[in-house]
């Protein structure tokens, strides 16, 4: 298979991080006889300084010429930190997704053995933690009509769905479903808001084409709450914009690391995959960022592509790397490693998944295999 993805480090620890990836995706191509084609763009504070805008047109048209797109990380402190500034790194990312029409945001939030003592909950609730949340990304409150009456002091933001707009992100949920374990959570505010309850009607419309998948509704309320009591009962959750932004970042505590949470979003002509993490500038150029969450979504990436053999050997080796006591140090690792040697580690696993991990001689830096 030949696929040309677009490549978009960005700023802070993006570069480091995409980096890995690449390393990973290559693997992949040398083990399974793929041909992975890179079109390196800028976008963000990197694109600003050097072209005054955070997505340069280049930059847009590399995307929507590619299969899919690898995005990195925006952000940077001289724009965080100035309110006045009228051209900021995230309007490149916001302009992307309206632009490419990316209407589903997918984040997968599974928790590891190996790192249950990281998270905020008790082992015993969030052990086997393996959901992934779909949130509907290009409709909603965020991009309803909003104002002020003249006097200032009455607002309004209206939250405006269409029946298409549910049905593209409730097909995709269902049919995800199916690969999983065949649970399908809508979670809404039907008892209160209108939009709710158009999508709880065309959504359980939905459901009786897929009569194989255990289907439920749950109040957002009670989902915020579920899922941090019980967060192994959900499989898929499907939700609207507002309420999938807060869950999506509620539940990307559970694992313990966000270094660990890979995303996609996916539209009508193609896919932008990126981790969930920011550009942490604090970190960049030190080598010690987590890449694993970059390397996952690439994963999720060659799952989008049909390669579903060679995403699961990527997650398999990510996985075998932190159940060897291996990582960056945000995870308190056994033996703790840099951004580039872990991302030469399931690079290498991937490639030969027969190889064995050594950790004395990873420690000493001489070699990573026997």
């Amino acid at each position: 298979m030949k696929r040309k993805i677009a490549v978009l480090p960005g700023d802070g620890i993006g570069p480091e991080v995409v980096e890995q990836a690449i390393k990973v995706l290559d693997a992949v191509a040398d083990r399974f006889g793929h041909r992975f084609e890179y079109c390196y763009c800028e976008v963000g504070a990197a694109a600003i300084d050097s072209t005054g805008d955070p997505l340069p047109e280049e930059t847009l048209e590399a995307c929507q010429n590619a299969d899919a797109i690898l995005f990195g990380a925006i952000g940077h402190p001289k724009y965080d930190n100035d309110p006045t500034a009228k051209v900021r790194p995230e309007q490149g990312l916001l302009r992307l997704r309206k632009s490419l029409g990316l209407f589903a945001n997918i984040r997968p939030v599974k928790t590891y053995e190996s790192l249950l003592h990281l998270s905020p909950l008790r082992e015993e609730r969030v052990k086997g933690t393996d959901l992934v949340i779909y949130r509907e990304l290009t409709g909603g409150i965020y991009f309803g009509a909003k104002g002020r009456n003249e006097a200032g002091t009455e607002a309004y933001d209206h939250c405006t769905y269409a029946d298409f707009e549910i049905d593209r992100i409730a097909r995709l949920a269902f049919e995800n479903a199916m690969t999983r374990r065949r649970k399908l959570t809508l979670v809404d505010k039907a008892n209160v808001l209108e939009t709710s309850r158009l999508w709880r009607e065309l959504v359980t419309k939905i459901a009786k084409e897929y009569p194989e998948i255990e289907f439920d509704c749950m109040f957002v309320d009670n989902a915020a709450m579920q899922l941090i009591q019980y967060p192994t009962q959900f499989d898929v959750i499907l939700t609207e914009n507002m309420f999938g932004d807060i869950l999506s970042d509620e539940a990307s505590v559970l694992p313990g690391s966000m270094g660990l949470l890979p995303s996609a979003s996916i539209g009508a002509k193609t896919a932008l995959f990126e981790p969930i993490h920011g550009s942490y500038p604090q970190a960049a150029g030190k080598d010690i960022a987590n890449p694993m969450a970059a390397i996952l979504s690439a994963a999720m990436m060659l799952e989008h592509f049909g390669l579903h053999e060679e995403a699961d050997s990527v997650r398999d080796s990510v996985t075998k790397i932190l159940e060897a006591g291996i990582g960056t140090p945000e995870i308190q690792p056994q033996v703790e490693c840099g951004c580039a040697q872990i991302g030469d580690l399931i690079a290498l696993n991937v490639y030969d998944e027969s190889l064995n991990l050594k950790k004395a001689k990873i420690e000493e830096r001489v070699s990573t295999i026997i």
